[in-house]
């Protein structure tokens, strides 16, 4: 309940002449905004009186432009919150169409509240609720960007990433018309954090590494995306086209001073690691990072799982499934099957002897899926075929030169008979 005071004021405007009732709600306003003592109901009253009030739009439109910015200044969150949902209720049901401009500052105020109460998904949702595509003001492209990417963020803090995605999305459109460099960077991290939370492990490290290297990122921040860009390296799957991301960062002057640099060097040179090195690892890493699998296993364990049978088919030229279980400390079946998807995906270089329980490595992967293990040995054993023959026929060739430069009269002889 509004202070007798306020109630009485609010009572004498609503009888004033209509050209007297701007300058006494402003006074009004004042008088409410120099106290915090009963404010959230002074300030309620208020918009309820001011929105119920038979004023026309022209009139109403500054004092109600006032009123939001007052409320922008309230640094109460929990009277924010009890005063802006009351007032965008209102609003909504005056038509909020006809003052957009001021529905959206309080919108703002009030999402910055509920931020401030770590309420981030009301956040997102008021914030999502503002018009973008108003007919009364031109909004920019950096003006919608700014707003999409505060509810990414929200959403990100609420462990929603499938949310922020579909907003992510809307900016992707017209992220090309941004020109604020800070909210392009913003993007990039929004993107980074979001393929990181959905284990696009290469796609996150190359968002966090181009982040790292943006000038108008303060210097703490960009240290922390290349750390962030080791992480989700090394948690990447094994392959050709981690091995390009490892190389960037390994010859990265600042990655050197980072903790997970160690780790991140022995990967790159194809060293296997000891399970010590990998729990000092797994101790720096996110909760997400370490979810289990479909398998039973977490992402770091299929990780390391692969690096460590990449790193063995650089010492081994075959082995056996028993010998890289022992070698990866899992049974000879798991090896096999890691070992199996890695060559049917391209990210390992061989095949396997199921037999003799025998694989076999083959110099550096392709990085191109195959299409089935028969298929690629039968290929790989024609063309081995195919060169036979045609060095067999540049042998044959070089012979008979020899004998036609030696021998002229007795090769021409031969070629007439």
């Amino acid at each position: 309940m509004a202070s007798p005071a306020v109630a009485s004021a609010l009572e004498n405007v609503q009888s004033a002449p209509t050209g007297d009732k701007p300058s006494q709600y402003t006074s009004i306003l004042q008088q409410i905004t120099s106290s915090t003592d009963n404010l959230s109901e002074n300030l309620s009253a208020y918009a309820r009186s001011l929105l119920d009030d038979s004023i026309g739009i022209v009139q109403l439109r500054p004092l109600l432009a006032a009123f939001a910015d007052a409320f922008s200044k309230v640094s109460d969150p929990e009277v924010r919150i009890e005063v802006g949902e009351k007032v965008v209720s209102l609003l909504q049901s005056k038509g909020a169409g006809q003052y957009e401009e001021q529905d959206t500052t309080i919108k703002e105020a009030l999402a910055d509240a509920y931020e401030r109460t770590e309420d981030f998904r009301k956040s997102a949702q008021v914030l999502a609720s503002i018009n973008l595509e108003s007919t009364q003001k031109n909004i920019t492209a950096d003006d919608k960007a700014r707003v999409w990417i505060r509810i990414v963020r929200c959403y990100l803090e609420e462990d929603d990433p499938t949310s922020a995605f579909s907003h992510l999305n809307k900016v992707k459109n017209i992220i090309f018309s941004v020109t604020d460099k800070g909210t392009k960077v913003q993007f990039s991290a929004a993107q980074a954090r979001i393929y990181d939370a959905q284990r696009s492990f290469l796609d996150a490290a190359s968002a966090y590494y181009g982040m790292s290297q943006e000038l108008v990122v303060d210097e703490d921040d960009r240290v922390a995306a290349l750390g962030a860009a080791i992480v989700c390296t090394v948690l990447a799957p094994a392959g050709p086209q981690r091995g390009k991301m490892l190389a960037k960062l390994y010859k990265d002057e600042r990655a050197s001073s980072l903790d997970d640099y160690p780790i991140l060097e022995k990967i790159f040179l194809d060293r296997l690691l000891s399970p010590a090195e990998i729990k000092a690892f797994a101790a720096r890493l996110q909760p997400h990072h370490l979810a289990k699998t479909a398998d039973g296993s977490t992402v770091l364990d299929k990780a390391m799982l692969e690096h460590n049978l990449l790193g063995a088919s650089k010492l081994y030229n075959n082995i056996g499934f028993d010998q890289l279980g022992e070698l990866l400390g899992i049974d000879a079946e798991k090896a096999e099957d890691y070992a199996a998807k890695m060559l049917e995906q391209g990210r390992l270089s061989g095949h396997i002897d199921q037999i003799d329980r025998l694989i076999f490595f083959e110099g550096e992967a392709s990085g191109e899926r195959k299409t089935g293990h028969a298929e690629g040995v039968v290929g790989k054993e024609l063309r081995k075929w195919d060169a036979n023959v045609m060095g067999l026929a540049e042998e044959v060739e070089k012979v008979t030169t020899m004998i036609q430069n030696q021998y002229p009269e007795f090769y021409a002889s031969q070629v007439v008979a």
